[in-house]
């Protein structure tokens, strides 16, 4: 195999925050609206857009080497691949995305069970066919090409299996969930010949490290600050961190410098604290990685 990763860029709603995590873990992505082959500023990779929906059957196939896209599209396929770490985006959503089997809210139906015989409508068709396989229970499942929930409501079938995150929407159209079938987080995927390539195993979980460390960083920043000998045990006290804050000796003073990683947001809350402590000079920077 040559030394080149073929890399699947998740074209849609991850196609923007994918692009700023690798720019943050140190790959410029450019993407022209004209082609599909966005351009990456490293030798030994090429990348392709592809829709989450097939990025699964393409590393599969070996078509790519490894790509990122939702685990529910994994299953749908039934692919066979490796998943190399989960993705979750911050900047996307912090909550799975959940596939619930829905009815309207005045359907005699409280189980699976219940729909023996019925026509569900759904994009996830493979999954949701093995799905009640799996329990024995007959059903007809259809396609569906989008507006899921108005079919349930205009009677088209009697019952979808659709993707939600709250529930909200699903609770505001009159219908109502029966259960939930799947959760679903973006994933990092290989094909199982590119994991078993040393070079493409190794480039894969180096291009995983440094896209979660900079996952980690998101809403993370680093305080550094100045402390009074006296109120140093004070101050680390109130700072949180991932272990314990530094102290070092400031030179040619009885004064200490501080320095911690913390949320961001509570950074608001802290701050006044430390100047009540005697903290000076302050500095709040961000992170790019957490490793």
């Amino acid at each position: 195999m040559s030394n080149i990763l073929n890399f699947g860029i998740p074209k849609g709603s991850l196609e923007d925050a994918t692009v700023g995590l690798f720019k943050k873990a140190g790959w410029q992505i450019s993407i022209s609206s004209r082609s599909y082959f966005p351009g990456i500023d490293d030798t030994e990779m090429n990348c392709k857009l592809i829709r989450p929906q097939e990025m699964a059957r393409y590393v599969e196939r070996q078509t790519i080497d490894a790509g990122i896209a939702g685990r529910d599209w994994v299953r749908e396929n039934d692919s066979d691949v490796v998943e190399v770490c989960e993705m979750v985006y911050s900047k996307v959503s912090r909550r799975p995305a959940r596939w619930v089997l829905v009815v309207n809210g005045d359907s005699k139906v409280q189980k699976p069970e219940d729909l023996k015989g019925a026509t569900i409508s759904t994009e996830l068709v493979g999954f949701t066919k093995r799905y009640f396989a799996e329990k024995n229970i007959p059903v007809t499942v259809e396609f569906s090409w989008g507006a899921t929930e108005a079919k349930v409501v205009d009677g088209l079938c009697d019952a979808i299996v659709e993707v939600t995150e709250t529930g909200s929407t699903i609770k505001a159209n009159g219908l109502r969930i029966v259960c939930e079938l799947m959760e679903s987080v973006p994933v990092l995927l290989a094909s199982k010949a590119a994991w078993e390539d040393p070079w493409k195993r190794e480039k894969i979980q180096q291009i995983a490290t440094l896209l979660q460390s900079s996952l980690a960083a998101e809403g993370m920043v680093g305080l550094k600050m100045n402390a009074p000998a006296d109120k140093v045990d004070a101050i680390t006290k109130l700072l949180p961190s991932l272990k314990n804050p530094t102290v070092s000796n400031l030179y040619n003073s009885d004064w200490l410098s501080v320095e911690s990683i913390l949320s961001e947001k509570e950074v608001r809350k802290v701050v006044p604290e430390l100047l009540k402590l005697g903290a000076e000079g302050i500095i709040e920077y961000p992170l790019n990685k957490i490793i």
